[in-house]
């Protein structure tokens, strides 16, 4: 059992489940005493209509969820149905086992969320430095190694305010990557592996008489590459088609095989549209 205070200064039990972590349990009762001081909050917040309980409930239109060990896709994707199709707003923070590091899992894929301004973007908790951690801009290349920027917002401070800004960010933020010289030797390496992606994309290229591991390099620009799933993202339920095109069209006029500067999706829109 952990003590806390709420926002009238009344000390509170946080109950501690038999399942649940230490640092789960902490990162909660950060989480609702920083809240608590300006909003409407409550822990463990029952949802009847949906027959779900949210770590915390802010404002009685947002839920926050602290993950802090692995759950199958299939289960976070009706936890998270559940909650838009009761029209709440929800977030996942993620703990410290499930932290975004060198690459994009497909349970990641299934966490990430989108906006214009800062494109998709991830959100987790670090106990140890007390802060809400935000990875945004996230791209992948052709490797499967994963990029992006990071900010942070201290446990102690106004986290509502920084779980908006993904939506209300003016900033153009951006940051460039290096092409990789020896994309054609991974290749090479993975169709002898049997990698099923990449004997698709040669046989395509069969198809029209040519071959990857003798295109020129800037063939395979842009390597870098904004992450896609096979059937939908379960966070975002706005479409991504035009992004995907407008991306893709901005790098097929702007082909440069040193280096890719990577923008945030309000930038492709626009470039795209007034050319």
């Amino acid at each position: 059992m952990l003590i806390a205070k709420d926002k009238q200064g009344n000390l509170i039990n946080l109950l501690h489940h038999e399942n649940e972590s230490n640092e789960h349990l902490q990162l909660k009762a950060k989480l609702y005493m920083s809240l608590s001081r300006e909003n409407e909050t409550t822990l463990e917040h029952h949802l009847p209509e949906i027959n779900q309980i949210a770590d915390l409930f802010v404002n009685e239109t947002l839920a926050l969820e602290v993950q802090c060990s692995r759950l199958s896709e299939q289960r976070l994707r009706e936890r998270t149905k559940a909650y838009l199709q009761a029209d709440f707003q929800v977030r996942w923070l993620l703990g410290e086992k499930l932290w975004l590091k060198h690459r994009l899992t497909n349970l990641h894929k299934q966490f990430l969320q989108f906006s214009q301004s800062i494109g998709f973007h991830i959100w987790e908790l670090d106990l140890r430095l007390e802060v809400l951690r935000l990875k945004y801009l996230i791209y992948e290349d052709l490797r499967g190694h994963v990029y992006y920027l990071s900010k942070t917002c201290p446990l102690s401070g106004d986290v509502l305010a920084f779980l908006k800004w993904p939506y209300q960010s003016k900033n153009l933020n951006f940051y460039k990557v290096k092409q990789d010289r020896n994309i054609r030797d991974y290749v090479r390496q993975q169709l002898r592996y049997g990698n099923q992606f990449w004997l698709r994309k040669q046989e395509k290229a069969y198809l029209s008489g040519q071959n990857l591991l003798t295109q020129e390099l800037m063939m395979f620009f842009p390597q870098i590459q904004p992450p896609r799933v096979d059937t939908d993202f379960c966070q975002i339920t706005n479409s991504l088609t035009s992004f995907y095109q407008n991306f893709t069209n901005y790098y097929q006029k702007n082909k440069n095989n040193l280096d890719q500067t990577l923008y945030p999706p309000v930038f492709y829109d626009k470039i795209v549209t007034k050319n």
